[in-house]
């Protein structure tokens, strides 16, 4: 019997039902940037209507939520494994900002509002005035999915920031805890 190669052997995807699947089992998404930044995003998964329609993420940034950049028209999503954590499936995405107010805003918002977990105020209101919301559409052939990954790491270098702490350390009562080591009471 002729030994096949991994493509060969491997049928091919039906990546709507693929995505569905792992939109269901994936609480977290991850969104990339074409620079290769990458950001976590909470979000909502939405079935448009039709059969074997690719569902679409909404996501919402702004004051009081998630920080997300402006997000150009492509980017890529990263959906991770439940059980695992580890990526499942990357896709490309179109990412478009809603128009408030719109019959697909005013979707989105039904949709994200029970998603919304310890939400303060109005939360319509607030995303209304000072958010951000986008619809990220999958589109193509999957970057990588079950048995098609990429090799290497992804490791990035951590970006430099200003120090956290502060330089001058505080006054104590009775001294530092280093003063009173081994000595007897």
């Amino acid at each position: 019997m002729p030994e096949q190669t991994p493509d060969a052997a491997s049928p091919p995807v039906d990546v709507a039902r693929l995505t569905a699947e792992a939109a269901t089992k994936s609480g977290l998404l991850w969104v990339r940037l074409p620079g290769g930044d990458t950001f976590p995003a909470w979000h909502a998964w939405h079935e448009p209507e039709g059969d074997g329609a690719t569902p679409v993420a909404f996501v919402v940034s702004g004051p009081g939520e998630q920080y997300l950049p402006w997000l150009p028209d492509e980017v890529e999503l990263i959906l991770r494994s439940k059980d695992t954590g580890g990526r499942l499936l990357t896709l490309r995405a179109g990412a478009r900002q809603l128009e408030v107010d719109s019959g697909e805003w005013t979707t989105a918002v039904d949709v994200l509002r029970p998603e919304r977990l310890n939400a303060t105020g109005d939360l319509v209101e607030r995303w209304r005035e000072t958010c951000t919301v986008h619809v990220l559409t999958p589109h193509g052939d999957p970057l990588e999915s079950p048995g098609h990954y990429d090799d290497s790491p992804g490791a990035t270098a951590v970006r430099p920031a200003p120090a956290a702490t502060a330089r001058w350390r505080p006054w104590h009562w009775r001294g530092r805890a280093r003063a009173r080591r081994n000595t007897a009471r």
